[in-house]
């Protein structure tokens, strides 16, 4: 049995710019950030990594008293004391496909492999309000409480930089035969849908860090929820418009998104657009595909189903989307990380059938994804917490990098339209630059 020590205090600075005040002083950053909502958890430092919260025992304190014992789901009811705050806040990267033999690149493969992982100090933004969560092996002193208290306190308001960049092209011949290849498994009945991604290199004309990449996700145009983690030098961040799963208590909710189209310069022309998106033949099945595998996945594990049958519009900053919410309550026992690996990754990253596409992806993509399409997020000492796919992301060395986009392929695609397709979701990340 493991023991979690975890003190939370109310604080009244804003989260980011207390991150960024704080962030010099720790190598590994964990950030999982929902723009339009206050489910804003954000770590720093690391306690202890686990490969299983099964078996971990929580103790809380408020300040510098501790106050309960709880394990497992008992410490909801913990949590939701006065004063309590939060749970423990376990943050979790997990690759595309953890199995593949290829080498990942060289800022991909120094991540190492781990399942949960629970930071020293969490900023925490969520419905109950603002914390400086502690987290600790052994009684948390009450010195570092208040000395990091005072930190937050004095954090001053952060600011954005411009980081000139350029992109290596890649290679369009190579996009050509990996189409190639897609249409004609699709043709002879392997898949039905597979989805190809490209991988630019990106040089950036001076240094830039983790902290200023993630000012700009947050304060700029990228709508979802952006990610980070950083590992040592490294680190992996983005702003991801897809959720694969979320739990509160026994309700999940869960999103199909899959089939795209181009923002309007005006409204009327995204209007236009979405119209013509809803109508497209090839873009309502590319989704319906999604929309199978979730409805299929919660039926299974979870009861009081309710999947729409008609899609809406997920407007962002540069595309949209073809969407369809998911909810339902989950059976009991079934876990968070559970229904992670049974949704994850959906048609709407690997294709369909999903284990015929990983296959087939693993022969024609020229590289391993690592985190790129993957599912990260976080857990909390409660059980309840969220992942999200890991799209429109980039892996950096603070001098150099890699930024992702993918598109689905089926007999209808078009080489050319799926190239372009995939500019247009990469403006996003290149967005992180502050142009």
């Amino acid at each position: 049995m493991t023991r979690i020590y975890t003190c939370n205090v109310p604080i009244e600075a804003d989260v980011v710019d207390a991150f960024c005040w704080l962030q010099k002083g720790f190598t590994d950053q964990f950030v999982y950030y929902d723009k339009q909502n206050p489910t804003r958890y954000m770590g720093l430092g690391r306690c202890i990594a686990l490969p299983s919260l099964r078996d971990v025992e929580y103790e809380y304190g408020e300040g510098s008293s501790l106050r309960e014992v709880a394990t497992g789901a008992a410490a909801s009811e913990v949590a939701g004391g006065a004063g309590a705050g939060q749970p423990p806040v376990f943050f979790s990267f997990n690759r595309f496909d953890a199995t593949n033999p290829a080498p990942a690149d060289e800022l991909m493969a120094s991540f190492p492999r781990l399942r949960f992982m629970l930071p020293e100090i969490v900023l925490i933004e969520n419905e109950r309000g603002r914390f400086l969560q502690v987290n600790s092996l052994g009684p948390v002193y009450p010195g570092r409480v208040a000395r990091f208290t005072r930190m937050v306190a004095a954090a001053p308001p952060r600011q954005r930089a411009v980081i000139p960049f350029s992109l290596e092209p890649d290679s369009r011949e190579a996009w050509d035969e990996a189409m190639g290849a897609a249409l004609a498994a699709i043709g002879e009945g392997r898949v039905s849908k597979v989805v190809l991604s490209r991988r630019l290199r990106l040089v950036a004309e001076h240094p830039f860090s983790s902290k200023d990449l993630l000012v700009n996700l947050i304060d700029g145009d990228a709508r979802g929820t952006v990610l980070l983690y950083r590992y040592a030098d490294v680190f992996f961040c983005g702003c991801t418009p897809e959720l694969l799963v979320r739990k509160r208590g026994d309700v999940v909710e869960s999103m199909c998104l899959a089939g795209t189209c181009p923002a309007g310069a005006t409204a009327a022309e995204s209007d236009a657009l979405a119209e013509a998106l809803l109508a497209d033949g090839k873009n309502r099945a590319e989704h319906d595909y999604v929309v199978q595998l979730i409805r299929s996945v919660l039926d299974r594990v979870c009861y009081d189903v309710d999947v729409p049958t008609v899609p809406e519009i997920m407007r962002l900053a540069h595309v949209q989307h073809l969407f369809t919410p998911a909810r339902a309550r989950v059976l009991a026992g079934i876990t968070l990380a559970d229904l992670m690996e049974d949704l994850h990754p959906t048609p709407a990253v690997a294709g369909t059938p999903v284990g015929e596409a990983k296959m087939l992806l693993r022969a024609i993509e020229p590289y391993n994804r690592g985190f790129y399409a993957g599912a990260c997020g976080f857990v909390d000492g409660a059980g309840d917490g969220e992942f999200s796919v890991a799209l429109r992301t980039g892996v950096f060395d603070g001098e150099m990098g890699y930024v992702y986009g993918g598109c689905g392929i089926v007999g209808e695609s078009d080489a050319d339209a799926e190239y372009e397709e995939i500019d247009l979701k990469l403006r996003t990340i290149l967005s992180a630059f502050g142009a």
